[in-house]
């Protein structure tokens, strides 16, 4: 299946980010609406052919383009159709007149890339986060339909870090991939998380030699993500060649206009509008971008009246130019893009606030990142009132003169019933509070200290906490020197906040993953709690299957699979069991106790 449906009619806007939140099995193409059909496909490049495939070790062929994108959990089953392009008119192809005749790649890449610079696509990534063969002998095929039905953003924030670490890591690639195919899956991934920086990253990892269909389009979802269309000017003419993405011919003028070339960038733009390529405002953010580099002969305004959806195209040039987007836009959209807007320094830190924590309690930034914005806004003299009472708060937990005055300040950045967010935010202010007996937001600083992995000085309380207390049972899951064994009593004795009867079974799952309950102890435990822990399934088989085979990001992945849930209340004990378990199983014993001890927090 291609990363791309070219749909009839709607070359720009094969997808929206909406429905990145459904098409989880298939990425899609991110242009606008209202463009006409691609340009002429040439002919495939050697690594996207069968023929090619035989010939080359590790490649793969490219699906075949579809003429139709029906997106799975879309409630009308329809295709996606957006505004209809013209119906008359020439069919898109090169620009005549516009460029010189292109130097063949070949030479070209002599002097491009010597050598000795070039990167293998036998090993693709950014880290060493994750063993090289962190999917040992699995089959690629197998991999990579696991990425593609992995639901994303995923409800944890613990697995969610787990599995971009896994994605960003250097890994060889799988038998029956391509090394640049396999970039793209995953940088795709990444997108759909949210993690648009990540995913350039991988993107850029691989040499513009080595580019395939899939990660021309990938990469262009990558750049707009991020904001920059700088970034496509290095892959415009191969990728309109390799794709025939209408995309592609838009991005050449604006190129050609960051770059100081304004008579070209006027003509390109220019025969592209009189190919009747596209209209509204696509074409005018493509006009605005293209004058940012100081070639533009008019101002160009951007009115989003009749917009009926935010694609990435709209998002990445809008941000880039510094339009607003309207808040109704994002209602047409997936989550992972207010992520994406959290990441982007477009935006001043008093506008990026209200995203970064919701950022944060996915895992898309860390706590050190939340606090350093903060600081940010502290600083900026014209920051709103709400904002800038919140960073003066944040500076009290961290260095008021006492320690009450430091509690005072997280009581009132907390509140009544904070966020998943807020308590990352607080994570670091709250390691600062000696340990107390009897203190009313004892649960509430262990959670937050979990938040951000800081076991030990959460174990610190336990003798603070109130026993069978959510505090109390966070610090049993989580205390990494531990070895108390618990029993079934324990796990009856526990009531913690809200749903006393979810907690226990959610307490259970993670005793009996970690293995601090004992056997007979978690069965009967089960029985009483009706929690299946033994339930087998295709995807218990599979997890068991890369735990024995000691394959980590098998298992990872296979986790985030499972956890096919919007939040945390709709993730079943026994799959938590299972992540849990698994996990341990291959070493990743500090996320498998993080990951339990959210499920009481959030869950």
């Amino acid at each position: 299946m291609r990363i791309s449906s070219k749909v009839a009619a709607a070359g720009f806007g094969a997808v929206t980010l909406a429905a990145m939140a459904v098409a989880q099995d298939r990425p899609e193409s991110i242009l606008p609406p209202g463009f006409g059909e691609p340009a002429a496909r040439p002919a495939a490049r050697p690594s996207a052919t069968p023929t090619a495939a035989a010939a080359r070790p590790g490649a793969a062929p490219t699906p075949p383009a579809q003429r139709g994108a029906v997106l799975p959990g879309d409630p009308a089953g329809a295709v996606v159709q957006p505004l209809a392009a013209p119906t008359s008119g020439p069919s898109p192809g090169p620009t005549p007149g516009a460029t010189p005749s292109p130097i063949d790649p070949r030479l070209l890449a002599r002097y491009e890339m010597p050598v000795y610079a070039r990167r293998s696509i036998a090993s693709v990534g950014l880290s060493r986060d994750m063993p090289a063969d962190a999917f040992g002998a699995a089959d690629g095929g197998f991999i990579e339909t696991l990425m593609r039905r992995t639901p994303a953003p995923l409800p944890s924030r613990w697995l969610s870090m787990l599995l971009r670490r896994t994605l960003a890591a250097e890994l060889d690639t799988p038998a029956g991939l391509n090394g640049a195919d396999y970039a793209a899956e995953r940088a795709w991934l990444l997108l759909r998380m949210g993690e648009s920086v990540v995913a350039r990253g991988v993107v850029e990892r691989v040499d513009n030699r080595d580019y395939t269909p899939k990660l021309y389009q990938v990469a262009m979802n990558a750049m707009l993500a991020t904001g920059d269309p700088g970034g496509l000017c290095p892959l415009a003419e191969a990728g309109l060649r390799a794709t025939g993405e209408v995309g592609w011919v838009f991005a050449q003028p604006i190129c050609a206009g960051l770059t100081g070339q304004g008579e070209a960038a006027r003509a390109q733009f220019q025969a592209a509008r009189r190919r009747r390529l596209a209209g509204g405002i696509d074409v005018l953010l493509a006009e605005k971008a293209m004058g940012a580099g100081g070639q533009g002969r008019r101002a160009v305004t951007i009115e989003w009246d009749g917009v009926d959806r935010l694609t990435p195209w709209r998002f990445g040039l809008a941000n880039a130019t510094g339009v607003a987007i309207p808040e109704t836009m994002f209602a047409t959209t997936g989550a992972q893009v207010r992520y994406w807007q959290a990441l982007s320094p477009m935006l001043s830190p008093a506008a990026r606030l209200p995203l970064v924590e919701a950022a944060a309690a996915q895992g898309v930034m860390s706590s050190a990142a939340l606090v350093d914005l903060y600081g940010m806004v502290a600083a900026d003299d014209d920051a709103p009132s709400a904002a800038a009472a919140a960073a003066q708060d944040l500076g009290t937990a961290y260095a008021g003169r006492t320690a009450d005055a430091r509690l005072g300040a997280l009581r009132d950045l907390w509140g009544a019933d904070p966020g998943y967010g807020r308590l990352v935010l607080t994570a670091h202010a709250a390691a600062r509070q000696p340990v107390r007996a009897d203190l009313a937001e004892a649960d509430r600083i262990v959670a937050a200290l979990l938040s951000a992995g800081h076991d030990r000085t959460a174990a610190r309380w336990a003798q603070a906490v109130k026993t069978g207390g959510d505090g109390w049972a966070m610090i049993a899951l989580t205390d990494p020197d531990s070895t108390t064994r618990f029993g079934e009593g324990d796990v009856q004795g526990y009531a913690g906040s809200g749903d006393a009867a979810r907690k226990r079974q959610l307490f259970l799952a993670g005793l009996a993953g970690l293995g601090r309950i004992a056997p007979d102890q978690a069965q009967r435990a089960a029985e009483s709690l009706g929690v299946p822990l033994g339930a087998v399934t295709n995807w218990t088989r599979a997890l068991d299957r890369a735990v024995r085979a000691d394959e980590p990001g098998t298992v990872v992945l296979l986790s985030a699979v499972g956890m096919n849930a919007a939040d945390w209340r709709a993730v079943s004990p026994v799959t938590l069991y299972r992540i849990v378990a698994a996990l341990r199983g291959v070493g990743l014993d500090g996320e498998a106790r993080m990951i339990a001890a959210e499920a009481l927090a959030r869950g």
